[in-house]
């Protein structure tokens, strides 16, 4: 298995011949989807869904109600090869999908929750992770988890509970263009401090480079 980290919260997973691109938003090259098998878009957030990336090449989204209806009115040529997906849904995408969650995560008690779900993707033996911009456990011991480090609903203590949660053997930090690089050394010093004596890796890698 090869996990790519590509700008912000887009991931690129490639496993025996099968390529699945997560949330290529207008934080990430367009180059992220270049033989891609497919597309899963967690929400409809524009650092998770750029109609254009979807509109520059040729390959089948899979997203839930909210982002669909998105798709049809910027980009309907994409809408045709748009799947509906829901929580609690199985998937084979050529790898094993199941779909997580419902909810994104508060932002302001006083805002509507939008709706997000997350993806467990199964390479081989190894279960992949990514939430979006929720906090909701998937409900299975997952080996990495692609893990929200920064945004404006989010603090770090938040990240350190939900990452204890999920139990994850390796956790790759993603959602990490809202703060400075000197702010995210800060959220790593936290990371590594309370998730190593569980032992819990912690790990931020740059854009383009892989896990």
């Amino acid at each position: 298995m090869r996990i790519t980290k590509f700008g912000h919260a887009c991931v690129r997973l490639e496993h025996a011949g099968t390529t699945i691109v997560l949330d290529p938003g207008m934080f990430t090259d367009r180059e992220a989807l270049d033989g891609a098998d497919a597309v899963l878009i967690t929400h409809e957030h524009p650092d998770h869904y750029l109609p254009d990336h979807l509109l520059a090449v040729d390959v089948p989204v899979f997203t839930i109600d909210a982002v669909a209806r998105r798709i049809r009115e910027d980009a309907p040529v994409v809408a045709e090869r748009t799947t509906v997906v829901a929580p609690g849904e199985e998937l084979d995408l050529g790898l094993p999908v199941r779909v997580v969650g419902e909810l994104h995560a508060v932002i302001h008690p006083e805002l509507p929750r939008f709706h997000n779900s997350g993806y467990v993707l199964t390479a081989g033996d190894a279960r992949v992770y990514h939430p979006g911009d929720a906090l909701t456990a998937p409900g299975e011991d997952v080996d990495v988890l692609l893990l929200p480090v920064s945004g404006p609903w989010l603090k770090v203590s938040e990240t350190i509970d939900f990452a204890r949660e999920v139990g994850a053997r390796r956790n790759l930090a993603i959602h990490d263009r809202v703060h400075s690089e000197a702010g995210l050394g800060i959220v790593d010093g936290h990371l590594g401090r309370f998730l190593a004596p569980q032992g819990l890796e912690y790990v931020r890698i740059a854009d383009g480079e892989d896990l």
